[in-house]
């Protein structure tokens, strides 16, 4: 997944502009790719993923990244994401809306752990392109890159903007 994930990962990260003193949530880390990048550019780093070895994982590899408080890895959802209001500037996640419970409110969710100003990459595969892969629809919910905007002006984001990679992927950037 992470050799799949990489070239929409790099793209998220070039549009977030990530600055050394950003505080950064990556949920669905998974394997630790974007993890790897955020955590060399110095940065202080939230690591949100569902599987607890993913999690147990991280805390191994990056171990003095977490040592030394710039890394925090925990188990949860985004639809309950366990952080204060306005405790990041910048948001990533890729290739994982089509396991969310609920778009509308995880995306309003994001937005509450987002501070004013601050900027979310979603990067996703639309409903257009996942259809022909014949995804399980009782695991993957396909989700149009209209359907992701509409939702996430209603979740509070203004200034949305949509990058294509390539033909096929997309990315989201949404500001607070």
């Amino acid at each position: 997944m992470n050799r799949y994930s990489a070239p929409i990962n790099e793209f998220a990260l070039r549009h977030l502009e990530i600055q050394s003193q950003d505080r950064i949530l990556e949920i669905g880390f998974g394997g630790g790719l974007m993890l790897r990048r955020l955590i060399s550019a110095n940065t202080w780093v939230t690591g949100i993923d569902r599987s607890a070895e993913m999690v147990r994982r991280a805390n191994t590899e990056f171990r003095t990244a977490v040592k030394s408080g710039r890394a925090v890895f925990d188990v949860g959802s985004v639809e309950a994401l366990p952080y204060e209001p306005a405790a990041f500037n910048k948001v990533s996640t890729v290739n994982t809306i089509y396991f969310w419970n609920s778009l509308e409110s995880s995306l309003k969710e994001i937005h509450r752990v987002l501070a004013p100003g601050g900027r979310a990459a979603i990067g996703f595969l639309p409903e257009k392109h996942m259809a022909r892969m014949n995804m399980p629809r009782d695991i993957y919910t396909l989700h149009s890159t209209e359907n992701v905007i509409a939702a996430a002006r209603e979740a509070g984001f203004s200034d949305i903007k949509v990058e294509w990679p390539d033909s096929e992927w997309n990315v989201i950037i949404a500001h607070h």
